[in-house]
């Protein structure tokens, strides 16, 4: 075979590489899949879609292309977008992502004037756009799921200021508080991450396109027109960043990561409360799962699954972090791997606040249980001590006092509420009559009535502040 011979087959082997020009060969078959990106990628189709006709908007305007180019390219793109969302579009491995494929069908669409979209751009800001377009719907997204749950949960709460339950450290039984006072706690978890997730949008929403390559473009390019007409808030101050920093993946994930944490301390506490040794709630069927072989089995798989995901997440979070540690600047070839753990992330975060969002203004409390529970374990024995100090006592004093009082209750099988006016007063004299509003669990509850206090009006009050914080998402 002669040379010109071998170098047309090399170069007919590369046609439908768009970069392929100095290559002399075709790229190993193997390879072309191990660094294809398209099979997780054509997800971002409908970003890249969008930020190409911002660009293609924005050549025009600087004059780069005409006018009547722009609206071939516009016509184009959006042909192939609804070929896509109706599966008609034949995505292929050998063009490697999102990018090219789009790029080669439109090329292939309306001609030369396909060829002409990429000017002034590189797939390293081009993809670094697409992402943070991606992420910024799917945050508003899951900022929308994540509120649902909040007015779920703060509707029970509400519902509930009054019902009273055990309040625990360590597991053992603590003070009471009420149902109410406990959900507003979680809403409390839900808030910070609310706030978090709203920041990490701020961060998000600043456009690499531009950058090019590394080092920015020779064109007269007009990157604040871009920024206005994708919705940005400005665009990206540094070329060699923009297309490198892939800070504000790493944010979202730890956003989730502290999502998650905060829905598997929550699961664990539904698990805790649907089992027989609790028994503080029930879960509706739907959102339980029963035995294969034991028939009474009532599985809370829900916020189990959810529990388990958490460590899913934490995951990506690790594995974005890792992914950043060592890379010199600018774009690496590593950074295509930021988008399955990104993208998983994304998925299971809005999955797991679908199902939270749709379970918990679901839960029934059994009121007589948790009561009956909050009044075993002492749980007023701080209220006693409490009482002892209003009548002059040190509290240190006070403290061995009531500590003694619950040690003749655990001997005699009694709670202090249960306990006569004068076996009380075999550890203080000071203990008088009225006692016994101290030590119910009402009396427990309404005592403490202060700005996060259990008292049931400061409950409906947190309540109603916390509905006020969400109208004002509008």
């Amino acid at each position: 075979m002669t040379q010109s011979s071998t170098s047309s087959t090399t170069a007919s082997a590369q046609i439908e590489k768009l970069w392929g020009g100095r290559f002399n060969e075709p790229t190993d078959a193997f390879v072309e899949g191990f660094t294809a990106s398209v099979q997780f990628d054509q997800r971002l189709y409908h970003h890249d879609i969008q930020g190409s006709i911002a660009h293609a908007t924005m050549l025009a305007k600087v004059g780069v292309l005409t006018e009547a180019e722009r609206d071939a390219i516009i016509e184009g793109l959006n042909a192939i977008r609804q070929e896509i969302e109706s599966g008609k579009f034949n995505w292929s491995v050998s063009l490697e992502d999102v990018h090219m494929n789009i790029e080669a069908a439109l090329t292939a669409k309306i001609g030369i004037t396909g060829k002409k979209l990429h000017t002034g751009r590189s797939r390293n800001d081009q993809v670094a756009t697409d992402v943070r377009l991606y992420l910024r719907d799917e945050i508003d997204l899951i900022a929308a799921e994540l509120t649902r749950l909040q007015q779920g949960l703060i509707a029970l709460a509400a519902q509930e200021a009054a019902t009273i339950m055990p309040g625990f450290t360590h597991l053992q039984t603590a003070q009471p508080v009420t149902f109410g006072h406990h959900l507003l706690a979680w809403n409390e978890m839900l808030q910070r991450d609310y706030e978090r997730l709203m920041d990490t949008r701020k961060r998000v929403n600043f456009l690499p396109l531009g950058a090019a390559a590394l080092a920015g473009t020779t064109y007269p390019i007009d990157r604040t027109l871009t920024a206005e007409l994708l919705g940005f808030t400005q665009p990206t101050r540094n070329s060699l960043d923009s297309v490198s920093d892939r800070d504000f993946a790493i944010e979202f994930c730890s956003f989730s990561s502290l999502l998650l944490m905060h829905l598997s301390r929550m699961s664990e506490e539904l698990v805790l409360w649907t089992s027989a040794q609790f028994d503080f709630i029930r879960l509706p069927d739907r959102f339980c799962t029963g035995s294969s072989i034991m028939p009474q089995k009532k599985n809370p798989d829900v916020p189990e699954l959810v529990r388990g995901k958490t460590g899913r997440v934490y995951g990506h979070l690790m594995s974005l972090l890792t992914l950043m540690k060592s890379q010199p600047l600018a774009y690496n070839k590593d950074n295509q791997e930021d988008k399955e753990p990104l993208f998983d992330a994304i998925d299971t975060v809005k999955g797991c606040l679908r199902a939270f969002a749709d379970m918990v203004p679901a839960l029934e409390p059994k009121r007589e249980v948790m009561r009956e529970a909050a009044r075993r374990g002492f749980a007023t024995a701080t209220d006693l001590a409490d009482y002892l100090v209003r009548k002059g006592i040190a509290f240190r004093d006070a403290h061995e006092i009531v500590g003694q009082s619950v040690a003749y209750g655990v001997e005699t099988g009694q709670d202090l509420a249960d306990m006569t006016l004068e076996e009380l007063q075999r550890f203080s004299k000071d203990i008088e009559e009225d006692i016994f509003d101290v030590l119910t669990l009402e009396g427990s509850v309404a005592a403490r009535d202060h700005l996060g206090g259990t008292a049931p009006r400061q409950v409906q009050a947190a309540a109603e502040r916390a509905q006020a914080l969400l109208a004002e998402r509008g």
